[in-house]
């Protein structure tokens, strides 16, 4: 994508449509045929990670808990960056968006849905998946609790000014860094029990 080069290179609020379009070699009224504003390219549609999310609840394996779906979901989601390749479009999009949402507040308030969105779809799953050990409450206070933790320390790693886009590679590598450090108590708690000797 055009624009996803631009931001990196330019940065977000200094690059326009119409520089987007150029790039693209299409008109600014061509853009708006497909995009409503700028921000919506940050928030490619349909959300693939909702999508790898659900399929990894609905492959849920024999005798795996509702944690341990859920933390495989996610990472099948995407939801940690880190696991994709630093040149990744996907990846580029998702870390453009986790830092540009910090100072655009357009940008901040539509991530902020999109997350909403997603966790409601995901708990549904959930609870869909676990109708038993599960009710909606239950489940979105899981999946809330997960992604609250994940977002909240990726929020503070895009706060700090040597965590930037430019080095896109150290960049994911603090993303999983982070991301794996805050799962670890729900990914030790799911672990299975070694049988005493």
């Amino acid at each position: 994508m055009a624009a996803v080069g631009l931001f990196e290179a330019r940065g977000y609020e200094e690059t326009t449509v119409a520089d987007i379009a150029a790039e693209a070699e299409v008109g600014t009224r061509t853009f708006f045929n497909y995009f409503a504003s700028k921000e919506e390219l940050l928030f490619p549609e349909p959300d693939d990670r909702v999508r790898a999310a659900v399929a990894a609840i609905a492959t849920r394996r024999p005798g795996e808990r509702p944690v341990e779906v859920l933390l495989r979901a996610l990472r099948a989601a995407g939801d940690n960056p880190g696991e994709h390749r630093a040149g990744d479009l996907s990846s580029r999009i998702a870390a453009l968006r986790a830092q540009v949402s910090r100072t655009v507040p357009a940008v901040s308030g539509r991530a902020a849905h999109a997350q909403l969105v997603a966790q409601r779809e995901i708990a549904r799953q959930l609870h869909a998946a676990f109708p038993h050990e599960l009710d909606e409450i239950g489940a979105a206070a899981l999946v809330g609790a997960v992604v609250g933790a994940v977002s909240g320390a990726l929020t503070v790693l895009f706060q700090q000014p040597q965590h930037s886009i430019e080095d896109g590679e150290h960049l994911h590598r603090k993303i999983h860094e982070t991301t794996s450090r805050v799962l670890q108590p729900w990914l030790a708690a799911s672990a299975p029990v070694e049988p005493a000797r």
